[in-house]
């Protein structure tokens, strides 16, 4: 079984979901706006991208500055800091993560990122395996505060 679009009822699990996060000590809207802001080591940039009104336009924003130069090195742990702070720091999007046990989380596109997703039935998955990761993590945490909570 899979979720192969984050659309619709699973819609919470795209990165344009509106769900504070913290990046290097500024609080951002969406995972979209802090990983578009994250691209760079401007400040002033950062502050830009994090008082725009959408991750849509978050990240088109982010199409207009140079990358920080480790930006390949860095970028996957960086996105996995921010969807693990959306889905631990906001109760009911755990809550929702975690009703998705059992199906495969893939972001199917059609605009090509077969890097985070999948298109046209070619793609990494990346984003798809961060949420994955992140909603075992959940689960396991939960499981060892029960048995803590036995003794």
């Amino acid at each position: 079984m899979e979720i192969s679009k984050f659309q619709g009822e699973y819609r919470f699990l795209s990165n344009f979901w509106f769900a504070t996060v913290e990046f290097d000590g500024l609080i951002y809207k969406s995972v979209e706006h802090a990983y578009q802001a994250a691209k760079t080591l401007d400040q002033d940039i950062r502050l830009k991208i994090r008082d725009l009104n959408s991750p849509g336009d978050a990240k088109r924003f982010a199409k207009t500055f140079k990358l920080r130069s480790d930006w390949e090195q860095v970028k996957l742990e960086i996105m996995e800091d921010l969807v693990r702070q959306k889905f631990t720091n906001h109760s009911y999007l755990c809550k929702r993560l975690l009703g998705t046990e059992g199906f495969e989380l893939i972001e199917g596109n059609t605009w090509n990122d077969t890097f985070w997703g999948v298109c046209n039935g070619k793609g990494e998955n990346n984003l798809g395996k961060i949420l994955m990761k992140v909603r075992k993590e959940i689960k396991q945490h939960r499981k060892l505060r029960l048995k803590d909570g036995d003794i």
